[in-house]
């Protein structure tokens, strides 16, 4: 298995906080990196029955099994064992004792808060970054390929048929995993909603549009997306507001944090078709998002700096990073050719700032091979989109 980013901060955190716990979707390589960081840790894994049985039935006997500490995956299946746990290490607050995994964040959320505030350092492993994936010895040549794949560890570290593998992972999620999360009765109109919503990646979350389309309410769709966020699935980009004299577009967007399931779930079989699909664009945008939502994952900071701009008139930027004096505007750009056309939409936001404090740098991450700069505007090939 290849470095992690997110192996140095775990490591750092484990030196200051009791408690690690590592959220992020099924698959993403939790386990994997926790029993790589942590080798001299014990392990158990909640998804067994007997030891979930006996985390549920018996708290403190089964803490009490690891006077050393644990990496305790999968505390979903139990999480009123945090509550327990918080007595323990206020008895005994040695840093990086204890490691808990979980692959649903919202019910984690509840009890964390509860009972760990400032006891535990939390991290979200989301899937693969480019820049792990190309650290395997066979990894995508192609942005098709890269898109067709996606980014999670095991297709890479097994060299297995995405869409194979894919179709497992969603049939998997969808009779089991969403149970878990909420009472959903129509799991075949549930998994029509997913694939909605794959088809509206990248596009504005209209929950009355997406209601309508699937033949449920509102409220029922709102709720339907908040599971997709609590699985890591899914995730909204806020619209980026500031004083401008704009009337700025409020709603957000919706990104998949992996797109080999978005061609999964819009039917798309080989890397060729997407040189063609409809689509192509949307998903390379949902492509170049999901990956700066990544790395700040694994530095340990939120995405709260990210957004997109789009306003009245339609002038739009796919993506804004944000900082308290400094704008980097973003376009995503699947055409493999550099041409002045794709500076439009750049040029036309970054006048916008020009009567603010904020200075602002303009980059294009496109489909191409080559690196250029016109017009104060770097244009990056997507190999190369993130460096360092």
């Amino acid at each position: 298995m290849i470095k992690r980013e997110i192996t140095q901060k775990l490591k750092e955190a484990a030196k200051a906080f009791p408690v690690l716990i590592i959220t992020g979707p099924r698959q993403s390589g939790k386990t994997t990196l926790c029993q790589t960081v942590f080798s001299g840790r014990a392990y158990v894994n909640l998804e067994a029955p007997d030891h979930r049985a006996f985390a549920l039935e018996d708290p403190r006997g089964f803490l009490a099994q690891f006077p050393q500490g644990a990496i305790i995956d999968e505390v979903q299946r139990a999480p009123d064992l945090l509550s327990y746990l918080q007595r323990i290490i206020d008895d005994a607050p040695d840093a990086g004792k204890w490691i808990i995994t979980g692959s649903q964040n919202i019910l984690l959320s509840g009890s964390v808060s509860q009972s760990l505030a400032g006891r535990a350092a939390i991290f979200n492993l989301l899937p693969l970054t480019w820049q792990e994936i190309s650290r395997f010895p066979q990894h995508p040549q192609t942005l098709e390929e890269a898109l067709f794949f996606g980014s999670y560890p095991r297709i890479f570290d097994s060299r297995l048929n995405p869409t194979d593998w894919l179709r497992n992972y969603v049939s998997t999620y969808v009779e089991r995993d969403v149970r878990m999360v909420s009472n959903i009765g129509d799991l075949s109109r549930f998994q029509r909603f997913v694939e909605l919503c794959a088809g509206r990646t990248a596009q504005l979350l209209n929950l009355s549009s997406l209601a309508g389309d699937c033949g449920i309410s509102q409220p029922t769709a709102k709720a339907w997306f908040s599971v997709l966020e609590a699985s890591f699935i899914t995730f909204p980009l806020k619209s980026f507001h500031a004083n401008l004299r704009k009337r700025l577009v409020k709603m957000p967007k919706i990104h998949f944090y992996d797109t080999g399931m978005v061609c999964w779930l819009l039917g798309i079989r080989s890397p060729e078709q997407l040189r063609t699909y409809p689509l192509r664009s949307a998903i390379f945008e949902s492509w170049v998002v999901s990956e700066f939502v990544k790395h700040q994952s694994n530095r340990g900071e939120t995405s709260r700096a990210l957004s997109f701009y789009r306003d009245q008139n339609g002038a739009e930027v796919d993506l804004i990073i944000e900082t308290p004096s400094y704008l980097q505007l973003i376009e995503a750009k699947s055409t493999a050719t550099a041409s002045s056309n794709l500076l439009t939409n750049l040029n036309r936001v970054r006048k916008h700032f020009d009567e603010t404090p904020f200075e602002c740098s303009a980059t294009v991450i496109y489909g191409g091979d080559k690196p250029q700069r016109r017009k104060d505007v770097d244009i990056v090939p997507w190999r190369d989109m993130i460096s360092g």
